[in-house]
């Protein structure tokens, strides 16, 4: 393996750094002005101008009929498994190849996850397998889709837009609609990623992002849900900041809500973060076409591009070795040589928490957390 030229690579495209991290922010606008007047105004909480400025722009952005912040990725994802009905002792179909969040969310409501496999062609959950797993494993009962072997009601699935690259989700919610079943989609590192043109979030009933520091974007911490429903946004809206019934000076709750509240400090990050998101993209997809073109000439290596039909932000670069072996040698010697890289996070369905949940042969997810490894992919502006 030529590791030198590939180090040495990394290093020259990214300003022949000492060190060169794996995704860091990068703040090139209004972002100290628009903290400045968080601070000079006293709004640096959970209410102000930028939290409504950022849903207003992020709903624009993306086509969106409403977008609601919360405090993280991970807060977005539990208020939607909430949102689409999902109860305690319920089935969530999901994906082994994913953040924790995803899993933590679904465990948040006291659901069950079954871990379904993944495409080659996405690292997302594969409408062919999850097709193959309601047909053998699933059965209409009043309506609702049940598991015919532990009798529990699956209520939703949630596909994860792996590092960016959006998932066949049109297929997805097709099967999701046959079965009824309720459709949530991941979008937590897909931000500005479109499939047939439209924005990764839309095709399900709720869509979740993130804003985490190393996101494509960022709020410092924060996440956001999608809607085209406009009046379940509105909804969680209103879940999110306590269920408190709007007055002047009283203090009434009509829900058990939800301290989820993004504070106007951090939204205010993301209003001048979004201002440049094009940009961001347009600038990773460049170092996406120059890893594209440099690893064609190395053997044993395979640089993954976006999927048919997808427009990819490409968060997370990545590639493929030849097996777990070259793996982790690659991975030591860029760790050793001032090149941050790291492996797909450890399978859902082998922490201990989720061991005993059921899933399919997982295949391709399998193979995948085998060869993987995430490069440097930070914007170089």
């Amino acid at each position: 393996m030529e590791y030198k030229k590939i180090i040495d690579f990394i290093h020259d495209i990214y300003g022949g750094a000492e060190f060169v991290p794996l995704s860091v922010p990068v703040f090139i606008g209004n972002e100290k002005k628009y903290l400045n007047e968080c601070i000079d105004t006293t709004f640096v909480s959970s209410v102000g101008k930028f939290v409504d400025r950022f849903e207003n722009d992020m709903a624009e952005y993306t086509g969106a009929k409403k977008a609601v912040v919360c405090v993280s990725g991970t807060n977005a994802l539990h208020m939607a498994m909430m949102l689409v009905g999902v109860e305690r002792d319920d089935e969530v179909l999901t994906q082994a190849l994913t953040f924790i969040a995803t899993c933590n969310a679904i465990s948040y409501t006291g659901a069950h996850p079954v871990f379904i496999d993944v495409d080659k062609s996405t690292m997302g959950l594969s409408p062919d397998a999850l097709k193959d797993w309601l047909q053998k494993n699933s059965e209409i009962r009043n309506g609702q889709c049940y598991n015919k072997s532990t009798g529990r009601r699956i209520k939703a699935c949630v596909p994860m837009h792996t590092f960016g690259h959006p998932v066949r989700i049109e297929e997805i919610a097709d099967i999701c609609a046959e079965y009824r079943i309720e459709l949530v989609e991941d979008a937590a590192e897909s931000i500005g990623s479109k499939y047939k043109g439209i924005h990764t979030g839309l095709f399900g009933k709720v869509g979740a992002l993130s804003f985490n520091g190393n996101k494509t974007i960022t709020t410092g911490g924060g996440g956001m849900l999608l809607f085209m429903d406009e009046e379940l946004g509105t909804l969680a809206k209103h879940l999110t900041t306590q269920a408190k019934v709007p007055h002047r000076w009283e203090f009434r709750h009509d829900h058990i809500g939800y301290n989820y509240r993004m504070p106007n400090i951090n939204a205010a990050l993301g209003c001048a973060q979004l201002e440049h998101l094009d940009e961001y993209i347009a600038d990773k997809r460049e170092t996406a076409k120059a890893y594209e073109e440099f690893f064609k000439n190395v053997d044993g290596i395979e640089f993954f591009t976006e999927p048919a039909d997808s427009f990819s932000n490409y968060w997370l670069n990545a590639v493929i070795l030849k097996d777990k072996d070259a793996q982790q040698k690659f991975l030591q010697e860029t760790n050793d040589n001032g090149v941050m890289t790291r492996p797909i996070w450890e399978l859902m369905n082998r922490l201990p928490m989720f061991e005993k949940c059921q899933h399919d042969s997982l295949e391709n997810t399998i193979w995948f957390a085998d060869r993987v490894v995430n490069i440097p992919s930070s914007v170089r502006l």
